[in-house]
């Protein structure tokens, strides 16, 4: 017999959640009032949310920890937390799995040794990376696209060595961005309006985009602000900074390379893929580059090449190579793009643009020629640490010549929430048309009482937001705005592999196993989000080191959200005691009885050389 709730308690709970959100919320406020913007002064959005939010004196003392005394019981609270130092200075831009030290060690052939190598657990640090001495919070979007404080990555060999090339200048303490790059010094907005004669950017069907060697990802920054969003990657090499000065910004980026391992992002992502002047051989190893490019490239999508060797005929002086190597190199090129049955659309100065065809109706050709090695079709998506191979990857089935092969995509921004091809063909396993539909209302839900408790998520004052957990994209998709982007991780070991759903909603995002350390600078994302990352690796890897890892890529006073069980959330806030941040349990926005909780946290502001001596 179902018990009838008393409605006092039922009065009280509410009042004890309110309590909580309101307390949050104001917790938030005074934090933005404490953040400091890009010259070093209180940040002016902050402040002016803190004029006018709530009074803070009206919230009673509340400890939380009651709530859940049964979790809390089993936790030794005589046991003092592990406190974990600052890492020595020499880290402050500490890339694991690019460190250059051990990169040297590994082949030069076809950039392996630009690849990932991560450290062996003996080898791990165990200390938090320090950010730079004088570090302030970076500008909001759209303003971080041209100015970058100089504290925050203090390097000027980039002004120096792209001088002439328009990337980047120093002004006092700022880098300003004008725009421009190697084979667009008129700037990227002119550059992109070259590629829109051709290629149709303006209507929402050309949504992501892949730009290989990005330099400091200007044409990702230009195309952003025309709701294209670009997910932009380079190696870590001798231009210092690059993909860091594109994350500063306020980019998509990652450090990447095209080497001997497949890129992890899974077939049919991306509407457009970009080289600008990126040094990539793209007709050497048969082609394998190209074909790479080609896995990845949705049917009807588009590939840019800009640069050597493209007219060769009147640059090879100013390019000073020989005239026959750069004849023998887009010839290649030319060979490889039919072979993939790509279309030539465009060939004008130093662009041309291919397109993709939209299935292989057009081009049955290359079923019967010799070169046409064709990949498995099951895998296609299984990319993580897989050695790329020179075959082709073989187009969906279709039933007529002008069907798109593996699905029409709506433009975007209906695409966001428009049931997307591998769901309704039922290729992914477990997930229905109501499943889909029934998780974004889940995550309108969820995203709604973040807001509640965290008032800056919609200010502008977040621009770089990583989803380590993603799913079916649903915390993105709900976040959607033009201040802010999200980078969705697929964990390779989650029990679904739902990343092609994602790109066909217009958003990006990549694979990546949490055992190991992210392919990204200290401090790139100003907001973290967890939901069931630690109950999904509790028994894979120590939740110690993803804790530290989250630590290294989290900005100071950046926050965190995780969404998980309380007794894992107990463990993860036991371990975060010990780091410099400052947590709060929550709630369940449907109550008190639903174990699946929240902890917030906020990384504390502090700089090389603050308040503690340094571990070697």
């Amino acid at each position: 017999m179902a018990l009838k709730p008393n409605s006092t308690d039922t009065r009280t709970r509410s009042s004890i959640q309110i309590f909580i959100v309101v307390g949050l919320c104001c917790f938030f406020y005074i934090l933005g009032a404490w953040q400091r913007s890009g010259f070093g002064k209180g940040d002016s959005i902050a402040l002016e949310m803190t004029k006018h939010s709530a009074d803070c004196s009206i919230v009673p003392p509340l400890n939380f920890e009651t709530h859940h005394a049964g979790e809390v019981g089993n936790v030794d609270e005589s046991e003092k937390p592990k406190s974990f130092e600052p890492c020595h200075p020499r880290y402050i831009d500490y890339t694991p799995c690019q460190d250059q030290s051990r990169a040297m060690t590994f082949p030069r052939d076809n950039m392996i040794y630009r690849e990932r190598h991560c450290p062996r657990e003996e080898e791990k640090l165990h200390c938090l990376v320090p950010a730079p001495n004088g570090y302030v919070t970076p500008f909001p979007w759209p303003k971080s696209r041209d100015y970058v404080p100089y504290a925050n990555a203090p390097y000027k060999a980039l002004t120096i060595e792209k001088a002439i090339q328009n990337w980047i200048q120093y002004e006092g303490n700022v880098f300003r961005f004008p725009g421009g790059g190697t084979q667009f010094p008129q700037g990227a907005d002119k550059y992109i309006d070259q590629l829109a004669k051709v290629i149709p950017i303006t209507n929402g069907m050309v949504r992501t985009a892949l730009d290989s060697g990005c330099g400091v990802a200007s044409w990702g920054a230009y195309l952003w602000s025309r709701n294209v969003i670009a997910m932009s990657f380079a190696p870590r090499d001798s231009h210092e900074a690059q993909v860091q000065f594109a994350l500063e910004r306020g980019v998509p980026a990652v450090i990447g390379v095209l080497g001997t391992i497949k890129m992890p992002y899974p077939s049919r992502a991306f509407d457009m893929a970009h080289c600008s002047r990126c040094l990539i051989p793209w007709g050497a190893n048969d082609g394998m580059y190209m074909k790479e490019v080609d896995r990845v490239l949705r049917p009807g999508g588009y590939w840019v090449l800009s640069g050597p060797p493209i007219n060769w005929r009147n640059n090879y002086r100013a390019w000073q190579r020989p005239k026959k190597e750069l004849e023998e190199e887009q010839k290649k090129i030319e060979e490889v793009a039919k072979l993939l049955c790509w279309e030539k659309k465009h060939e004008k100065g130093e662009i041309a643009i291919w397109q993709k065809r939209v299935n292989d109706e057009a081009c049955r050709s290359r079923q019967h020629n010799s070169q046409a090695n064709f990949c498995k079709a099951e895998e296609a998506n299984d990319v993580w640490y897989k050695k790329m191979d020179a075959c082709l990857t073989p187009y969906p089935d279709v039933s007529n010549p002008e069907e798109v092969a593996g699905g029409k995509l709506k433009p975007f921004p209906e695409r966001l929430y428009a049931v997307p091809p591998r769901v309704a063909s039922g290729s992914v396993p477990g997930v229905s048309v109501e499943t889909y539909q029934g998780d974004n209302e889940k995550w309108k839900k969820h995203v709604g009482a973040y807001k509640k408790i965290n008032r800056l998520i919609d200010s502008g004052r977040y621009r770089n937001i990583l989803d380590m957990n993603a799913g079916l994209g649903g915390f993105a998709a709900a976040l959607d705005s033009p201040k802010l982007w999200v980078m969705n991780v697929m964990p390779t070991i989650a029990e679904e592999d739902t990343l092609g759903v994602i790109f066909e909603r217009g958003l990006i995002g990549i694979y990546h196993d949490w055992c190991e350390a992210f392919s990204t600078y200290p401090r790139t994302y100003d907001l973290i989000h967890a939901h069931g990352l630690f109950s999904l690796y509790k028994d894979k890897c120590n939740l110690e080191d993803i804790l530290l890892e989250m630590d290294r890529i989290l900005r100071p006073e950046g926050a965190v959200i995780f969404r998980d069980e309380v007794d894992v959330l107990i463990k993860v806030k036991k371990i975060t005691a010990g780091m410099r941040w400052d947590t709060k349990m929550v709630d369940h926005e449907d109550g008190p009885l639903v174990p699946e909780k929240i902890l917030v946290a906020v990384k504390r502001y502090w700089v090389v050389g603050a308040n503690s001596t340094s571990v070697q």
